[in-house]
């Protein structure tokens, strides 16, 4: 059976580099995970670990990656921030990276925190499928987000009931609630995606710190990001036309610019409701992340975690996982 390797949490928690970490123990390559690091130009605000000099490569299959540290990572630069981009698509180009890594002998190690995202490429989500209705969406975009509830309310009540008041709040949420039980109101969907997790040998490992070491490390973030150049990045996305408005710039690290650009607020001030919203976002991932029972936690705030996942991943690399059904 297939290797499949999975290094999941909240934002702050240094994925990534112990994901390039454990490539080098099991000879893998990376799949980003993130519904942000898609787009390409948008770096330093979505933390790409890109070197200085690093440059994106293509393969015979036509899909592009960059090496770090002499591994392979995906998933990077997928599309233009002009450009709208689904969970179904990013799909469609995991299945195809997970697929080829695997032909070439590689373990495929998946790291992220997009909750979403990773559960449509572990176990499928049949309502990624679902076309978006361009129509359908010119009408709902003008009404208000209670209106918009209250419509959802009436086609899909369980869908509705189970929103919290984020979700309640949220037009491109709402709107796309709609639309999927609109869709299936009319129409039986059979899924063609199925998930990785039921074929694969499949490990997932969560990282998470206390609440207090985990608000050190994201403050510590935003004022890195702006040390890297953050500000000029945000500058440069609009230099090209690119609307606060569009899905890209509704991003962690650039909605929050908006103020300073449009309304004269202080950086003080941007970075202040930055290192906030980043905080409640960590809360927000912590949530979905907790409800799948499948993940293996490590604690970052420990001294040797990084000694015991390694550890854990030796183990399951040379035999299957003990309890895996």
């Amino acid at each position: 059976m297939k290797k499949l390797l999975v290094i999941c949490g909240p934002t702050a928690t240094g994925k990534t580099k112990l994901a390039l970490s454990l490539a080098r123990l099991v000879g893998g390559e990376v799949l980003s995970c993130d519904s942000r690091q898609v787009y390409k130009g948008m770096d330093i605000g979505t933390g790409k670990d890109l070197p200085k000099d690093g440059k994106w490569r293509a393969e015979e299959s036509g899909l592009g990656f960059y090496e770090i540290d002499g591994t392979k990572v995906w998933g990077y630069d997928l599309t233009e921030p002009k450009e709208e981009f689904s969970v179904s698509q990013y799909i469609k180009i995991a299945s195809r990276i997970l697929k080829n890594i695997w032909k070439k002998g590689k373990t495929p190690i998946i790291v992220g925190g997009t909750g979403l995202y990773l559960k449509a490429v572990l176990d499928g989500i049949a309502t990624a499928e679902i076309p978006r209705n361009d129509s359908l969406r010119t009408t709902l975009e003008e009404m208000p987000t209670g209106a918009l509830f209250e419509t959802l309310a009436q086609l899909d009540s369980t869908k509705a009931a189970s929103m919290n008041s984020s979700d309640k709040n949220n037009k491109r949420r709402l709107v796309r609630a709609i639309e999927i039980a609109q869709w299936l109101i009319d129409k039986r969907l059979v899924s063609k995606n199925k998930g990785f997790y039921p074929t694969s040998d499949c490990l997932i490992i969560g990282l998470f710190a206390p609440k207090e070491y985990l608000a050190v490390r994201v403050k510590l973030r935003v004022d890195s990001r702006l040390k890297r150049g953050i500000l000029e990045e945000v500058k440069t996305l609009l230099s090209t036309g690119l609307k606060w408005e569009s899905h890209a710039m509704n991003s962690m690290g650039y909605l929050q610019w908006r103020d300073y650009f449009e309304h004269g607020a202080s950086m003080e001030s941007v970075l202040e409701k930055w290192t906030r919203d980043e905080t409640s976002y960590v809360k927000r991932q912590m949530t979905w992340f907790k409800k799948d029972k499948r993940i293996v936690w490590f604690d970052i705030s420990k001294e040797n975690f990084s000694k015991e996942v390694e550890s854990m991943v030796k183990k399951w690399y040379h035999g299957p996982v003990k309890g895996k059904k």
